[in-house]
């Protein structure tokens, strides 16, 4: 039981990483995607608009 939490645990915390670097990868290539500009601009607006 130990050798296979081992092995287990090994094997979601090299991939997990790996996972989540390309998910941030993506999540940070849409952010500064030159496309997304505006609407990232129009929401920063949002609470210095009048009501």
């Amino acid at each position: 039981m130990d050798e296979t939490y081992t092995a287990v645990a090994a094997f979601a915390q090299t991939w997990g990483l790996i996972y989540f670097m390309i998910l941030f990868g993506i999540v940070l290539a849409y952010a500064l995607w030159p496309k997304n500009r505006k609407t990232f601009d129009d929401a920063a607006q949002i609470p210095f608009r009048e009501d």
